[in-house]
């Protein structure tokens, strides 16, 4: 290896600046520039290549309204009610808050799209409702809520999956769509497994909901519950585009929010805007830092020699797939999650594309793996925030987390294996691939 290569220079600066605690998208921008300068290439290059990556797609204008919707929608009163929906579902069997916990990181999926966003919000009221009264150790409510946000980026709208369409060209409504199953599977592996550990545990059960109570009940969370078959329908419909559909989806959060449950006023929504749009430009530039450090790694040529390179082995399709699961993890184990969608992927999918793999099943695999990298030990960003919402210590938090990793790491093989599983309800709405 040589040191003095200008490529490996650039890696050396980003693994540099990002230890001192730099952001991975300032740093990865940071390195773009020093690539270029030691080529002796053009270094309005790397402004060129964020502007084309950030104001070039129509796409990424979906993300910050998916944000600006979920922050509409984690009000205290809308929480309520579809926390209280899901206690009536499965609060009666075995282990019932855990699984209420499990239930409404689905439920609240389809309001957030980001798990860190899951386990701050209604994932810090599932901490508290299961350590009252001692009913759950700390340790275990902060790995259940950990996991369980993890749900969220895989079910529509996916804000993982959006990136992912970024990099692919692949069609972000055929992708949303594919995650359904794989995001349900994993929430019945991981309810399967608290009902297995509630029957051995003798885990607390909640009080039984009364059956008369179910209509009402139903119908105060149904307005809530409609957001993804608003966005979905206007998505699948062809009436609206995937960032129109993030728009009317927006707009949709507020007016149930301010109208319906009353539960903001204008402050609120000043808040939301300004929460929304800090989170917003965080992830571009994240985003825009990628495009900048995609440029270095299509100028050295890396995806073309690596396809030719994995050619080689004469891989079959399950066994390049299986390959990438196991870098996936590893990758997932140490760097954020969308910094692997947007510089490892791209890297990776030709080679995928080269075998006859799909590629809708390898991005909503991929984002399976990825998000599961949010709770592995040493680096999962879950991990930490838990710690911290939960005040429990990491290793008790990973001793707790790893019956559930296994239990994940099954999904994620049935998703793998079976690739007809992810693309039955794409192909129900047209997709040929």
């Amino acid at each position: 290896m040589n040191l003095t290569d200008p490529f490996f220079l650039a890696l050396a600066t980003i693994v540099a600046m990002s230890v001192l605690g730099v952001p991975i998208g300032q740093a990865m921008i940071g390195g773009s520039v020093l690539y270029l300068y030691l080529k002796g290439m053009d270094m309005g290059t790397v402004a060129e290549q964020l502007l084309n990556g950030t104001y070039g797609s129509f796409l990424l204008l979906a993300i910050p309204l998916f944000i600006l919707a979920a922050t509409f929608m984690s009000s205290g009163s809308v929480l309520d009610r579809l926390l209280r929906f899901c206690n009536a579902l499965v609060g009666r069997f075995p282990g019932g808050l855990a699984q209420v916990n499990v239930l409404q990181s689905i439920v609240f999926a389809s309001m957030s799209g980001s798990a860190l966003a899951d386990a701050a919000g209604s994932g810090k009221l599932m901490q508290a409702l299961m350590t009252r009264e001692g009913k759950y150790t700390k340790g275990f409510a902060a790995a259940l809520t950990a996991v369980s946000a993890v749900i969220g980026p895989i079910l529509p709208p996916s804000i993982p999956l959006v990136l992912y369409a970024l990099v692919s060209g692949t069609s972000i409504g055929y992708l949303f769509i594919a995650g359904v199953v794989p995001g349900l599977l994993l929430g019945v592996f991981q309810m399967a497994l608290i009902y297995a550990m509630a029957k051995r545990m003798n885990f607390p059960l909640e009080e039984k909901v009364p059956l008369s109570e179910f209509p009402r009940i139903t119908r105060e969370a149904l307005p809530a519950l409609m957001l993804p078959v608003v966005l979905l329908g206007c998505l699948y419909s062809g009436v609206t585009t995937p960032t129109e559909a993030a728009g009317l989806a927006a707009a949709y959060a507020l007016l149930i929010s301010v109208i319906l449950y009353r539960s903001i006023g204008w402050r609120d929504i000043h808040e939301s805007l300004l929460s929304s749009a800090r989170t917003s430009i965080s992830i571009g530039m994240l985003i825009a830092g990628a495009m900048a450090f995609n440029f270095v790694i299509t100028a050295e040529n890396i995806p073309a020699t690596l396809s030719v390179w994995l050619q080689g082995f004469e891989l079959s399709p399950l066994t390049f797939l299986l390959l990438v699961n196991v870098i996936l993890l590893l990758f997932g184990a140490v760097l954020e999650g969308s910094t692997i969608i947007l510089v490892i992927l791209p890297v990776l999918l030709p080679t995928a594309v080269a075998l006859g793999i799909d590629p809708v099943h390898f991005g909503v695999m991929a984002v399976l793996n990825i998000m599961i990298g949010l709770v592995t030990p040493p680096y999962g960003l879950l991990l930490f925030m838990m710690t911290k919402i939960a005040d429990v210590s990491l290793r008790e938090l990973v001793r707790n987390v790893a019956p559930f990793l296994m239990a994940m790491f099954g999904a994620l093989g049935v998703v793998t294996l079976w690739p007809d599983l992810v693309l039955f309800f794409p192909r129900l709405a047209g997709y040929t691939g």
